[in-house]
């Protein structure tokens, strides 16, 4: 199977997600600067969330580069993906909505987390398929930040239990840690 149908099925998804999450964003009633204070945890949540969703779609784009067939495990194991980002604007509005609640920042990280185990599944599929000496096993090598992420994001899920603040401090490293350009994949397409 070729990879057009996969990679328009999850754009897809990802654009119905985002929009999902912008749609929670409720307007206050009143206008003033005043009555936006209320939502500035929700639209911290929002901006976060938003961040984390960018990243899959341009890493998932990247990777869908290096990809020349597609088979069904790594369907399921896209599925897999879609699955645990579609959950984000749930755990996004219920720890905005409660201000960053323990069990709310708890949760957060447990869908962060999963999400993230998920993006390692189809990356390991992929690599199965197309075999060690592929463009994407290559251009990964060592997978430093992939590797390091999980760890972050479980200190942040137990940090939950001590400190929202060690919780959210993880959160956004990960997400600062991804934002910064990772050009493995581009070079090696190169």
């Amino acid at each position: 199977m070729t990879k057009g149908r996969l990679e328009a099925f999850t754009d897809g998804v990802l654009a119905i997600i985002i929009t999902i999450m912008v749609l929670e964003l409720k307007v206050p009633h009143g206008g003033d600067f005043e009555d936006l204070k209320p939502l500035i945890p929700v639209f911290g949540s929002y901006i976060l969330s938003f961040i984390y969703l960018a990243i899959y779609w341009n890493n998932h784009h990247h990777m869908m580069q290096t990809v020349k067939h597609v088979s069904g495990s790594v369907l399921w194991a896209n599925m897999h993906l879609l699955f645990w980002l579609s959950l984000i604007p749930f755990v996004t509005g219920w720890m905005g909505e409660n201000h960053f609640t323990e069990a709310s920042v708890f949760l957060y990280g447990m869908v962060l987390l999963a999400a993230a185990i998920a993006y390692f599944i189809l990356q390991f599929l992929i690599i199965k398929s197309h075999g060690k000496d592929s463009i994407l096993a290559k251009a990964l090598g060592k997978d430093l930040k992939g590797k390091i992420s999980p760890i972050m994001y479980i200190i942040g899920v137990i940090g939950s239990f001590y400190s929202i603040w060690i919780s959210g401090s993880m959160f956004v490293l990960v997400a600062i840690i991804w934002l910064i350009p990772d050009r493995r994949i581009e070079k090696a397409l190169n």
